[in-house]
């Protein structure tokens, strides 16, 4: 039931506009915010509520949320150049985000709310990370990544949503996807479990992305 981020944001530079939003700041205004609806009574997606989660399992496991994230998916993976800090080799390598007008804009740094986008990663890291959605591996890792494809409820028109992946039923497949975006940049992963078919489109302009790309590798028809 949380809105998509909170009133209280007034960032200082718009161009970065988490960079100053601080933990204090997050809990005033959930100390304050009443609920518009239940519970689970209509779908919103909330960038607010990803970050708060974020938050939440770095105080339960006393490790920052890069930390936890390497320890129990990216690590395991062998997801090298994923992380939120830029190592030497990400930093050499990076494609700099650009406006719709084609002007390099700064990166965005989200400090508090870091689970709703403040990692950074490659193209080639995410297709390790859809291909083990594909072929779960063993443990705990494997039963997490089949738990978030479960559906959870509606989330508009032929959609529902898992834990987090937004969920489209064809004809006679699934897709799996999510997508997004920070200054610059905008992103879309999807997969289809049946086909055992994965996509990444990754893109260093802010416009529009490529969820269209996307969609259509996933389903021609589309």
């Amino acid at each position: 039931g949380l809105p998509r981020l909170p009133d209280n944001m007034k960032p200082a530079d718009p161009a970065n506009p988490y960079s100053d939003y601080s933990v204090p700041q997050l809990y005033d205004f959930l100390s304050h915010y009443e609920l518009t609806r239940d519970p689970g009574e209509s779908f919103e997606y909330s960038n607010l509520g990803v970050g708060l989660l974020g938050h939440v399992l770095s105080l339960a496991t006393g490790k920052s949320y890069e930390a936890l994230v390497r320890e129990r998916v990216t690590g395991p993976l062998g997801m090298t150049h994923t992380s939120i800090a830029l190592t030497p080799w990400m930093r050499d390598h990076l494609a700099s985000g650009h406006d719709p007008e084609g002007r390099v804009v700064a990166n965005w740094d989200l400090p508090t709310l870091a689970g709703a986008g403040a990692l950074r990663s490659t193209a080639l890291d995410m297709l390790k990370f859809v291909d083990a959605y594909l072929h779960p591996p063993r443990g705990a890792l494997g039963r997490a990544m089949t738990l978030a494809q479960h559906e959870r409820t509606p989330a508009g028109t032929g959609m529902s949503i898992g834990l987090n992946w937004l969920i489209m039923h064809r004809a006679a497949d699934t897709i799996v996807w999510h997508n997004g975006g920070t200054g610059g940049y905008r992103t879309f992963v999807g997969f289809t479990p049946s086909q055992k078919l994965g996509v990444v489109v990754l893109t260093n302009s802010g416009g529009a992305g490529a969820d269209d790309i996307g969609m259509h590798l996933l389903d021609p028809a589309l």
